[in-house]
């Protein structure tokens, strides 16, 4: 099951839920003031090492490019 990211407008709280994709759709419930809360655009970075110690990023770039070289990516 995956996990998904919700935001809660009420007690401005960001929680994780895991639950099925059949339920992918359905606001979650926010565990500190139990008001629904929609899901959130989860972001995340891979990274591998290599043999050397090197670190390298795995996968596509950041939403606005694909040089992991903009001034706003993380993967600098």
């Amino acid at each position: 099951m995956p996990i998904y990211e919700y935001f809660c407008p009420n007690c401005r709280t960001k929680f994780e839920l895991l639950r099925p994709i059949s339920r992918a759709a359905e606001d979650g419930i926010c565990p500190g003031c139990q008001q629904h809360a929609p899901r959130i655009m989860s972001v995340f970075a891979s990274f591998s090492r290599g043999a050397d110690g090197s670190v390298t990023a795995v996968g596509g770039g950041c939403a606005s490019c694909a040089t992991h070289a903009c001034a706003s990516c993380s993967l600098n």
